[in-house]
């Protein structure tokens, strides 16, 4: 009984130390901690298996049913309307029995202190007569009556530690006051009055304490297991969502490239068309210039003949048809065009700045912006504003781009307050003065003017605007479907919300583990809310002014999300304008 106590102590200080684990030896049974019964708190005998899954030795589970009113599991105390017929769990016992093999190998042998000659292997230890006795001289405490009230144990060499020091008695008892085993005769006199308790007695107490223990850690390494896994599936989304973008970025710039060659070669051939019309155009002037020169020269070569001719009556007779130049071309006006044909080549190249600006549009909204808009963080954020006529046209697209994702959002009146009046729409809600008799149902706010919408979203984007012009306190944003509806509530991502806010008229913040309090020069009339639940991205935009007001990033959802409405108190009738889901209209 004290070595089970002392078992006990000694395993319970080392599971708060390092908490349990399914491991293998290096002969690959399982450790000693998954084959110990928790009543005996000794390796399994004929281990049986109870309907709620834990496994105890057939004869102590027997025993402890037998002493106790009603039948139930001794560690989680899973009550059974009829005793469970035990059956022996034939492979736990065979890795039990190799357990015990391999430990009695390992296990230096206690020798019997009763033997005068060569010492024989000890079987048992005596706690009243102090000593360890070999199976041939264990008879006496087997066989005679005064000696079966003796108090057996396996046998151990530091016997003296499961005896009383001051009294030479064994430790039978438990003293809670001082949290130490103490003797019949210690009660008597230094633990007088104190709680004392049969040490069985606070053996099944520590078993079931223990028990507990072990469920919560066993809950707390399932917990984590499963949020590794959680991360490790966001990862494997991220890294699958890379490889998509890097083929799209590479299949877009591949199509960039190829418009530009195909541009480049349309112009190359046009300018090329163009130097051969030159060229024909040239040798037919220069054909027309050698005609009329060859013709010139023959008129030459007449009227020198007639100017030296002594005969004057071919002179006279001549003179009508050479008196004058024959008619040729006036060549004056008549150039070579050398430069390209501009209209041509205006056209030709308004078609490539066309498919230039279409494809790097189409590449900065899907590449440059997303980027943008997944990795903004305060610093950022604090640049973004203090330069937002810079950065103005990607904030642009960045709406642009995000106004695709719109969604229809409605307003669900059992989860609505009950100071909060809702339009019949279900688009409008405002605080009202006078709380309504309204059922109190789980889903329903009761503590904080809150409501989220009838739609939720589990995976893929979704984008929605709220109007909250007029008012001097609201917040907004995207709720866990598991947020607490009845106590007390931080706008916090650690308790499910991802929201912007607004407090005492100009003072706009957002929580990211602390307060992070955001400055913007001009006051939003509408917000716009985009999520990526793949990406873990909340983003928050005033939408009139085309800026970027917040982004949560890195976030990991593994539940539903709610589009969430807060339109805080009405501050007699000083803070009465609505919040309302505005349909959302493409920027231009």
């Amino acid at each position: 009984m004290a070595e089970s106590s002392l078992r006990l102590k000694r395993r319970r200080t080392e599971s708060m130390d390092d908490p349990p684990e399914f491991t293998r030896d290096s002969s690959n049974i399982l450790s000693e901690n998954q084959l110990l019964c928790l009543i005996c708190l000794d390796v399994f005998t004929d281990p049986v298996t109870t309907p709620c899954g834990h496994n105890f030795c057939r004869s102590c589970l027997t025993q402890h049913w037998d002493k106790s009113p009603q039948c139930h599991c001794p560690i989680c105390k899973e009550k059974f309307t009829k005793r469970p017929e035990l059956k022996i769990n034939t492979t736990l016992r065979e890795v039990a029995d190799h357990f015990k093999k391999k430990s009695e190998v390992d296990k230096p042998e206690v020798p019997c202190d009763a033997c005068t000659g060569e010492k024989q292997k000890a079987l048992r230890s005596c706690l009243d007569c102090a000593v360890t006795f070999c199976e041939s001289h264990l008879e006496l405490h087997i066989n005679v009556p005064n000696y079966k009230k003796h108090k057996l144990i396996n046998p151990v060499k530091n016997l003296e530690d499961y005896r009383c020091q001051n009294h030479e008695k064994p430790l039978e008892w438990f003293c809670r006051d001082d949290q130490i085993c103490v003797c019949q005769w210690c009660i008597k006199a230094d633990h007088k009055n104190h709680n004392i308790i049969p040490i069985e007695e606070e053996i099944n107490h520590k078993k079931t304490q223990l028990g507990k223990t072990q469920t919560e850690v066993q809950q707390m390494i399932q917990d984590r297991l499963k949020k590794i896994k959680e991360i490790n599936h966001s990862v494997e989304l991220s890294k699958k969502n890379t490889e998509k973008e890097k083929s799209d970025s590479i299949k877009t710039f591949t199509d960039l490239i190829h418009s530009i060659e195909k541009s480049q070669t349309e112009t190359l051939k046009m300018m090329e068309e163009k130097q051969k019309v030159v060229e024909n155009q040239a040798e037919r002037f220069i054909k027309d210039l050698q005609q009329e020169i060859t013709e010139l020269q023959r008129r030459e070569t007449e009227l020198e003949k007639l100017l030296n001719t002594e005969e004057y009556l071919n002179l006279l007779q001549d003179y009508p048809t050479i008196c004058s130049p024959p008619t040729t071309k006036n060549w004056t006006d008549i150039s070579i065009n050398t430069d390209p044909d501009v209209e041509t080549l205006i056209t030709s190249l308004s078609q490539l700045q066309k498919t230039l600006d279409e494809k790097l549009n189409k590449t900065l909204d899907e590449k440059l912006n997303k980027t943008l808009d997944e990795k903004l963080n305060k610093t950022l954020n604090e640049k973004l504003r203090e330069t937002g006529e810079k950065f103005h046209v990607p904030v642009f697209r960045q709406l642009k781009r995000i106004q695709q994702y719109a969604v229809d959002v409605t307003l669900d009146p059992d989860t609505a307050n009950p100071y909060l009046v809702l339009s019949d729409d279900g688009k409008q809600v405002t605080c009202g003065n006078t709380e309504q008799n309204l059922p109190d149902i789980p889903k329903r706010f009761t503590n904080y003017c809150l409501i989220i919408g009838k739609q939720s979203f589990s995976s893929g984007r979704f984008y929605f605007e709220v109007q909250v012009s007029g008012k001097t306190e609201w917040s907004l944003g995207v709720a866990r479907e598991s947020v607490n509806r009845k106590g007390r509530i931080t706008l916090r991502p650690q308790e499910g919300f991802w929201a912007v806010f607004l407090r005492n008229r100009d003072e706009y913040k957002a929580y990211a583990g602390s307060s992070v309090l955001l400055t913007l020069k001009k006051k939003p009339q509408k917000v716009g809310v985009f999520v990526d639940y793949e990406e873990g991205l909340v983003s928050f935009y005033d939408v009139e002014n085309r800026v970027h007001i917040y982004s949560y990033t890195g976030q990991i959802f593994t539940k539903k999300l709610y589009p969430y409405f807060c339109p805080c108190n009405n501050d007699g009738g000083k803070n009465s304008a609505p919040l309302i889901i505005t349909p959302v209209i493409n920027t231009e």
